[in-house]
């Protein structure tokens, strides 16, 4: 048997204590300075029993119950088993993003969220003791430019201050139309321009080096004219393709970490990004902060454009990344959710329903979720 060092592993100090983090694995300990010495020694593909005489002041029991534990948690791995093909992916797909990239990426998912009414007896005790941040910021003594009125009189002014975040909807169907025109218009390929490296794509929001990491797979619950199920977009052809059938409310909120009235949206819109893209042409740990604003322009289109649709759209990161990419069918190493929105019928009547009624969270969920 040998074993190598996991490489998704990051050593810091909290306080006084030296932690060991396995952030792919979502494992951490404190530990003394000396099991550094042991990961260094398995940096390459060794059997156990050569550490020995690296560490010849320490009894062998005492290192053996220390390799077999870090065996055990995960921060040394075994040749040949699912565990060593996860890591070398991640080392092989991430490479130079590693490990600035790699930490915030994988330690952030599958977080326990609650909800925190903004009503709630402990956000008014804080905003007592320590009152949130200012909103806006001034500089004092500055010299001012007063600005002549804003253009408000066009279509797509309309559509900005019309966009609210809709959290109630009513038990209506989307169209099938509706459906498409929010795909083509998002992430649909508008065209292409031929350059020296090959053909690259040009899409309605903007994409570094056009790599156009994002992909997009809809959980159609209610749409006219399609059969309830998740499918994934071909943004080239402008065709979902049907990877299973069927879709409920129950799980739309599965994925979204039991924000329940999210499960009466009409489909929900489940963003990736498939990261060698980005890689090939960008290798700094940057890069990720990229993808991850590119993710934010297109949410923003498709929320003004499912505004412009008289639809009720909202946007969520609180998501249970693991579960989503388990029924996707990807790796969350090559392709990775990263972002949710979703659309459904405005509720007759209501001109914007902000706050659904109840509580829509699990008591038993930890963490804190902000309405926006």
């Amino acid at each position: 048997m040998r074993l190598r060092r996991a490489r998704s592993l990051v050593a810091y100090w909290e306080g006084a204590r030296l932690v060991f983090e396995n952030y792919l694995r979502r494992v951490r300990i404190s530990a003394e300075p000396e099991t550094a010495t042991v990961l260094q020694f398995f940096s390459t593909w060794r059997t156990p029993a050569g550490i020995y005489a690296t560490m010849p002041s320490y009894d062998r029991p005492s290192i053996t119950a220390v390799v077999r534990e870090l065996t055990k948690l995960g921060f040394l791995v075994r040749e040949g088993t699912r565990q060593a093909e996860r890591d070398s992916k991640v080392e092989k797909v991430w490479s130079s993003w590693l490990p600035a990239a790699g930490f915030l990426h994988f330690s952030a998912r599958d977080t326990k969220f609650s909800h925190v009414a903004v009503t709630s007896p402990m956000l008014r005790r804080r905003a007592m003791l320590h009152p949130p941040p200012p909103t806006v910021k001034h500089y004092a003594g500055a010299p001012q430019v007063w600005l002549p009125a804003p253009k408000t009189d066009g279509e797509l002014s309309r559509v900005l201050l019309s966009r609210r975040t809709w959290r109630r909807f009513s038990s209506g169907s989307i169209t099938l139309s509706d459906l498409a025109t929010l795909l083509w218009l998002t992430w649909g390929v508008q065209a292409w321009v031929e350059l020296p490296i090959g053909r690259v794509a040009l899409k309605t929001s903007p994409s570094g080096g056009a790599r156009h990491p994002i992909e997009v797979y809809v959980l159609a619950r209610k749409v006219k004219g399609l059969t309830a199920g998740a499918y994934h977009y071909a943004a080239d052809t402008h065709r979902l393709e049907l990877l299973k059938s069927g879709a409920t409310s129950e799980q739309i909120s599965d994925y979204l970490a039991n924000q329940r009235w999210c499960g009466l949206a009409a489909a929900l819109m489940l963003m990736t990004a498939v990261f060698p893209r980005s890689h090939w042409k960008y290798e700094m740990p940057f890069t990720y902060r990229v993808i991850a604003s590119e993710a934010g322009h297109l949410c923003q289109t498709f929320c003004l454009l499912a505004t412009s649709l008289g639809l009720a759209p909202f946007c969520t990161q609180a998501l249970a990344e693991s579960k989503i990419e388990r029924d996707l069918g990807i790796d969350g190493i090559t392709e990775a959710v990263l972002y949710a929105a979703g659309v459904g019928v405005r509720p007759r009547g209501v001109t914007w329903a902000s706050q659904p009624s109840g509580n829509p969270w699990p008591r038993s969920q930890r963490g804190l979720a902000s309405f926006s």
